[in-house]
């Protein structure tokens, strides 16, 4: 027999139901937009400023990539096969879905609490200390106290917080004013961004913005514990040695 026996790990919670079940609604929701949003983007990958832009006109930029449509010019000779009226249809049906789960999580995220214990900067998180702090940990790949496994660390909130209160309403903002329905009954949202096409414009960098972000996160995930990690997400705990990404 061994002469000592290791100590049970301690869990400690990590995650509430509502962040865990809203997290992986909007990763099926974030993930059908990306791809059926890349099938309307090819379908005319030229992106313009005002409230029209057509083949005839000046684009703002191009994605470099060939179209769906033969009659778009993009300078390549090949023309990608056109699946943009499947995937407006879903990306309609996922954009839905994103909304709700948003509506529910920010109701649920104001009266449980969870906005400002988990995501809004307390005491002491106003200068730059803590931030460079937890930057040079991250850097030197070492572990955090134990005390603060249970809790967000500076850098996460300020990610989280962004993501959650301004790429996620400007992505849900912008692909509502694309929707000849939503800019009829409300021109004033479309008409502050200038446009339609702006809107498009800026749908697309928001959406840039939100898959950096949902990159760097995957590769923090992996490189402080994918299985720690995800069992984090799926159950809401984790050990007491361990910090979430």
């Amino acid at each position: 027999m061994p002469a000592t026996a290791s100590l049970p790990q301690t869990t400690i919670r990590r995650h509430t139901t509502l962040v865990r079940v809203t997290h992986w609604l909007t990763f099926v929701c974030f993930v059908a937009l990306l791809v059926t949003g890349l099938a309307i983007v090819v379908s005319h990958p030229r992106f313009y400023w005002g409230e029209t832009g057509n083949v005839n006109m000046q684009p703002a930029f191009v994605i470099p990539i060939p179209a769906s449509r033969a009659t778009v010019p993009t300078g390549y000779n090949y023309v990608m096969p056109d699946h943009n009226g499947a995937g407006r249809y879903l990306h309609f049906e996922a954009a839905w879905g994103l909304v709700l789960t948003a509506l529910v999580y920010g109701i649920a995220g104001i009266w449980t609490g969870h906005f400002r214990k988990n995501l809004l900067a307390g005491r002491g998180e106003w200068s730059w200390r803590p931030y460079w702090k937890r930057t040079a940990q991250y850097l030197r790949m070492s572990r955090p106290d134990t005390d603060e496994a249970g809790a967000y660390n500076v850098l996460q909130k300020a990610a989280y917080a962004g993501t959650v209160f301004v790429l996620f309403p400007a992505v849900i903002w912008t692909g509502l004013a694309l929707s000849p329905g939503f800019n009829a009954a409300f021109p004033f949202f479309v008409n502050v961004l200038g446009g339609r096409q702006s809107a498009r414009t800026l749908h697309f960098l928001v959406t840039i913005a939100l898959v950096i972000f949902f990159v760097v996160h995957v590769v923090m995930v992996a490189v402080s514990g994918f299985r720690s990690r995800m069992r984090g997400m799926i159950t809401g705990r984790v050990g007491d040695e361990e910090e979430g990404a």
